[in-house]
């Protein structure tokens, strides 16, 4: 998904409002639901903070960043009705949680790697998140003009013996300017979406009767206007594209005292390191939690029999590496910071820069 689809807007924006309360607070807490529709950005949820926050502001900036500075989209950050109904956290929430010591949520998060990529993520999905950045970064440097900020990329990979060998299909939906043409478009993007991409991954074009570009032949109107968007609607796209089981529970707008995003983030880490240490090619680790308590009631390691030590071996490098107590993992991972606004587009996983990417020896 490219950062403009809206569904990813609305990430977006309860990111950003999340970093602007862990920015003056680190101790906040959040669950903030965005919702966007046709000339409307509405926000719901809960918070917890110290922090003085011009929520509209930062709904509109985050417009603005994002491209929506058109009023005849039906969609831009001066034009849209902005309403705000989020209200302060549950005190029986509150209760459970209190500094780090619980759980802000029950259920399971599931952590993945494999070494298909040198990001450790699955092939199709790190290549259809590069091709969602690379659309973006063309429009935003004027390298494709008639580029609008939507779009999303999808990518089918041949495997052999649980190696990717070929890409066979591409699939790429670009909003743009009604003056050029499909045929344009379509060349365009293999061009300069499509070629660069595969190049950097050491992979060819598929047939051309295998790769689509905007297949319905035209794709003019941008964001919400055409399709409402919902914080958290795509935690498939946000993790391993279905190479790994989903444990239900979104990330954006949360704080990390919600398990649903750190107890995730835990998982990838522990996954990760597993792989990049060479105890296993593929690995899934599991966890969950229950609300007001502090360690994981499960913790499992899946290797799918690509282990070169014992399974006790596995998890006495897990305990090594991080202490999975919701305390232990925001402590170890640092992430009472305004570090989430870049993980509201083309996946949290698979960017060094972020903590739970970081690859220790344990």
């Amino acid at each position: 998904m490219c950062a403009g689809h809206p569904d990813k807007v609305c990430d977006a924006i309860s990111d950003a409002i999340v970093d602007a309360a862990l920015k003056q607070d680190p101790h906040s807490r959040t669950g903030i639901e965005t919702v966007a529709g046709a000339n409307q950005i509405c926000l719901f949820g809960e918070i917890k903070t110290r922090a003085k926050i011009d929520y509209e502001g930062v709904a509109r900036a985050k417009l603005k960043e994002l491209g929506y500075v058109v009023p005849a989209w039906g969609f831009s950050h001066q034009e849209s009705i902005f309403s705000n109904d989020v209200h302060e956290q549950s005190p029986e929430i509150a209760m459970g949680v209190g500094d780090d010591s619980g759980a802000g949520d029950q259920g399971m998060m599931f952590g993945y790697a494999c070494s298909d990529t040198p990001e450790l993520m699955p092939l199709p999905i790190a290549l259809a998140h590069a091709l969602a950045r690379r659309i973006d970064e063309a429009r935003k440097k004027g390298e494709l003009k008639w580029l609008r900020p939507d779009g999303k990329a999808q990518v089918t990979v041949r495997y052999e013996n649980g190696k990717p060998v070929a890409v066979e299909k591409l699939v790429a939906a670009v909003a743009h300017d009604e003056s050029v043409s499909a045929e344009k478009v379509r060349a365009d993007v293999i061009k300069h979406i499509f070629e660069p991409v595969l190049q950097h991954y050491k992979f060819e074009l598929p047939k051309d009767d295998d790769i689509v570009v905007n297949g319905t032949g035209l794709w003019h109107i941008p964001g919400p206007e055409s399709d409402a968007g919902l914080t958290g609607r795509k935690i498939v796209v946000d993790t391993y594209g279905g190479y790994a089981r989903v444990g239900g529970g979104a990330f954006s707008g949360k704080d990390p005292s919600k398990v649903d995003r750190s107890g995730a983030y835990a998982a990838r880490y522990i996954a990760k390191n597993i792989v990049a240490a060479g105890l296993a090619t593929k690995c899934e680790v599991g966890l969950a939690y229950v609300i007001g308590h502090s360690r994981p009631l499960m913790q499992t390691i899946d290797t799918f029999d690509t282990a070169t030590v014992s399974e006790k071996a596995l998890h006495d490098f897990k305990d090594q590496l991080v202490d999975t107590s919701v305390h232990g993992i925001v402590e170890a991972l640092d992430l009472r910071r305004p570090i989430y606004g870049q993980t509201s587009a083309y996946g949290h996983f698979g960017k060094p820069e972020l903590p739970w990417e970081k690859i220790v020896k344990a």
